[in-house]
């Protein structure tokens, strides 16, 4: 759509937050405009074909909390089906039972002293609940990075125990970050519009963009935090703790790829796959999602940096030779790279989604506060519980729109 020049409210990113306020002003008879960087809707969910028979969640791909998501009404008001089946991550193939279960058990005793730790008087690191020793913590370690995106040793014990999770995880079958773009279809979004400055010194503030400049009585600004803590949007006057909030709040990197695999009958459907490897630096695998002919590899943490780093290629070559490592060379024939995430190279996301460094959790409150009843921030980032999630940034996004009508 063309750049207004002046509009009631600017939103400021396309993601699920963005999106959220967005709907939320709908028959608000306000003016209103999404700017949005890319040139698609989503912002870190993104569905794709990858083959013609093969889907791809890029980004955000499992409705967890589904029992509290505010995605499943939304899946179902708009067709979407929903798979309820129950995710695979706890029972691992090419993993003898006995080691699994010994696995298990050291790593429900993580999380049980962990949420000990979060009642005394200060915050920790969550590595130090780690039993000394314990020969499963290099893989107690590896999993923090599949669901924080970093390792223990950067994460918030207070954080880690704010977040809720019931369990209950399902997925959309034609894709979330398809469900997000028709979610957001309706809305009034200028995309390819890469905003780097908010000045609001005067009555009114004025964005300044890569197509131009407008203005806006009200801004909500739904970026992920890596963008503000980098001032790749920068504030006019400055505000230092909104910067210094994100930077305690940095996005972990969680990365994915999709290969084809052929002969794919002697894999289960919806399996998972990880080998008793004692060490971080490892992928996880999930074996044909929805009956597809394929196998998703999942990186996370400091390894999944190093891959990204290596440049293109590196995450599928990586994930071929984990693969066939588990279940022979016969499967080197049998896998073809399709696709693959690289967030931390991403110029618009810059990480996957946020931790709580240790002493931070209360960061997510300082960046959710609005500035002079003019700035309203949303975003995964500043979710109270369901922060790292699609639904905690949708949800986000309608309060800091609420926030904005009650501003007057």
């Amino acid at each position: 759509m063309p750049l207004p020049s002046e509009v009631d409210i600017a939103i400021i990113g396309a993601g699920a937050a963005g999106l959220g306020a967005a709907r939320a002003l709908e028959g608000s008879r306000l003016s209103v405009v999404v700017l949005e960087a890319r040139d698609r809707l989503g912002g870190r969910g993104h569905t794709i074909a990858v083959a013609p028979n093969i889907l791809f969640d890029v980004g955000c791909e499992w409705l967890h909390s589904a029992d509290k998501n505010t995605f499943v009404d939304i899946a179902e008001k708009l067709g979407f089906a929903i798979d309820r089946n129950r995710p695979p991550w706890r029972e691992q193939a090419a993993f003898p039972p006995h080691e699994r279960a010994d696995f298990l058990a050291a790593l429900d005793a993580f999380y049980e002293r962990a949420e000990d730790a979060s009642d005394a008087p200060h915050d920790s690191v969550a590595s130090e609940w780690l039993e000394p020793g314990n020969r499963w913590n290099p893989m107690i370690d590896a999993i923090s990075t599949y669901i924080n995106g970093c390792e223990l040793d950067q994460v918030s014990v207070y954080d880690m125990d704010a977040y809720e999770d019931t369990e209950v995880n399902w997925r959309v079958r034609r894709g979330y970050g398809a469900l997000i773009a028709a979610y957001g279809a309706s809305c009034p979004v200028a995309l390819n519009t890469i905003v780097t400055r908010i000045d609001h010194s005067g009555p009114r503030i004025r964005i300044e963009t890569s197509r131009g400049t407008l203005s806006a009585a009200k801004v909500i600004v739904t970026v992920p935090t890596n963008l503000i803590a980098d001032e790749a949007i920068r504030f006019a006057p400055a505000l230092p703790a909104k910067v210094g909030a994100a930077r305690g709040l940095p996005l972990g990197l969680a990365d994915k790829v999709m290969l084809a695999l052929d002969e794919p009958e002697a894999l289960p459907v919806d399996g998972s796959l990880r080998g008793p490897l004692m060490r971080t630096a490892m992928g996880t695998y999930h074996t044909r999602p929805f009956g597809q002919p394929c196998i998703a590899g999942f990186f996370g943490g400091r390894f999944a940096r190093e891959l990204e780093d290596a440049g293109e290629g590196a995450l599928a070559a990586q994930s071929i030779d984990e693969v066939v490592a588990m279940l022979g060379s016969d499967f080197r024939r049998r896998l073809k790279p399709l696709a693959g995430s690289r967030w931390a190279h991403d110029p618009f996301a810059r990480g996957s989604y946020s931790h709580a460094m240790p002493g931070c959790a209360d960061c997510r409150a300082v960046l959710a506060a609005p500035v002079d009843d003019r700035l309203f921030f949303a975003g995964e980032a500043t979710s109270p519980h369901f922060f790292s999630t699609a639904h905690g940034a949708r949800d986000s996004g309608e309060r800091a729109a609420r926030e904005a009508l009650r501003g007057g």
